[in-house]
């Protein structure tokens, strides 16, 4: 497995020698064997590790089982204990969703603070399988069905490729330690269900199943590559944009013998779930329309025209004051005095402090909002940068400002104002950091 695994990371993921690693470990049979591989192949690697207080000593234990793996193998390790009940209560979530958000936020913040550049879970071939059957059972579209994604954003799954047979026979042969989680043996949980129930029927039915699961999914995500090329393709001919909205050419679009598969790939990511209601909405009276959460879908003679609801849900504005290291509201934003500049990327800002009047404010853009791109001459309308980085109108929508004294230092996540750069005189830098 050693090998296989070595082929694997110098074939696909070559970018990740000499790069900072954590490693999402739980104790279990799945992440040790991700540390011990890691580990021998000298990676530069650290542990993070969430004690979620779900199984009492027993979630304890797994902890001090860590601390005491990692202390003899010299490995860094960071342990985030949550209260995941408590959590749950107040967000209104299943506990498996509040442990899986309150996992990824925490990785998330941990890869900038100690500016770590990814993170490895321990996710293998038959965790792919159980999510597409879940997905399946559930209902879902072409991307449902295409498995666990081998990486997202910042995220990598080095183990895919292998089965649980591969992890139980390396976990053997090498006499590694691990930590059993008692949950695994409830069916209170879905997943599980799927994994002791139907996976073994389904792998008694056909011994080939994983080799089989495979090809499918490779095939199924090719497909739907083809797909979201091809609704790009047929979106340049059907759709503009006007006035922050999306207007449906029906003409254009009922050309298309299969026009409510392309509506579903335009306006999936918009919240809506009526499906029959919005084919139904190409042929209805002009005047009807159609809802999810955040937008509205308006027969309107014939168009289609799609505009966000007017939504009060957040203030116009949030102060940050000088000191302070970190906001969690509207975004988690991350405010560190540097002495150099380490790197940069799109979640990651450095500004000379001297420059900014505070306090900062955090706001939604508007209309008459302009800044000065990072590395470019003079300024530009943000209305016209959207345009130009093809920003879809949710997203548009959804774009948050950095601003002093109402001047935009920061367009979050897309681009600096040059105004606020580090130059060769600056004295306090600051780095801010977006979650």
């Amino acid at each position: 497995m050693l090998n296989k695994l070595r082929l694997h990371l110098n074939t696909n993921f070559p970018f990740l020698k000499g790069k900072s690693l954590f490693l999402a470990v739980s104790g279990g049979m799945d992440s040790m064997v991700l540390l011990d591989l890691f580990h021998k192949l000298d990676y530069e690697i650290a542990v993070l590790h969430c004690n979620f207080s779900l199984r009492d000593l027993e979630s304890d234990g797994d902890a001090e089982f860590l601390k005491e793996y990692c202390e003899n193998q010299q490995i860094l390790l960071f342990i985030k204990k949550f209260d995941t009940n408590q959590f749950a209560k107040d967000a209104k979530l299943s506990i498996q969703v509040a442990a899986r958000k309150l996992r990824y936020d925490w990785f998330y913040e941990q890869l900038a603070e100690k500016k770590f550049d990814y993170l490895l879970t321990a996710h293998h071939l038959e965790d792919s399988l159980e999510t597409f059957l879940i997905n399946l059972t559930r209902g879902t579209g072409l991307e449902g069905l295409t498995g666990i994604p081998v990486q997202n954003d910042k995220v990598i799954r080095p183990l895919l490729p292998f089965s649980r047979a591969e992890i139980e026979d390396y976990i053997r042969e090498n006499n590694l330690q691990w930590r059993e989680d008692s949950s695994n043996a409830s069916d209170k949980y879905f997943r599980n269900k799927v994994r002791h129930a139907i996976v073994p029927v389904l792998k008694e039915l056909n011994p080939n199943l994983l080799s089989s699961f495979q090809n499918t999914v490779q095939n199924l995500q090719q497909a739907q590559s083809l797909v979201e090329d091809a609704s790009k393709l047929v979106f340049q001919t059907v759709v503009q944009e006007e006035n922050n909205q999306l207007k449906f050419n029906l003409m254009e679009l009922l050309k298309l013998p299969n026009y409510p598969a392309y509506l579903y790939q335009w306006l999936k990511d918009f919240g809506f779930t009526a499906w029959n209601d919005i084919t139904d909405l190409v042929t209805a009276q002009s005047g009807k329309q159609v809802f999810s959460d955040t937008h509205v879908l308006l027969k309107d003679r014939d168009f289609l025209i799609l505009y966000a609801k007017e939504i009060h849900s957040y203030k116009e504005e949030y102060i940050i004051p000088k000191e302070l290291q970190e906001v969690k509201v509207p975004l988690n934003l991350i405010f560190c005095n540097v002495s150099d500049i380490s790197y940069t990327n799109l979640n990651s800002i450095f500004v000379d402090k001297d420059l900014l009047q505070f306090p900062l404010t955090i706001r939604k853009w508007q209309e008459a909002d302009y800044f000065f791109p990072l590395g470019m001459q003079g300024k530009k309308k943000l209305s016209k940068y959207f345009k130009d980085e093809k920003m879809s109108l949710i997203d548009k929508s959804n774009q948050w400002l950095l601003c002093s004294k109402n001047q935009v230092v920061w367009v979050i996540g897309k681009r600096q104002d040059d105004r606020y750069k580090i130059n060769d005189n600056s004295i306090n830098k600051l780095q801010i950091t977006l979650q």
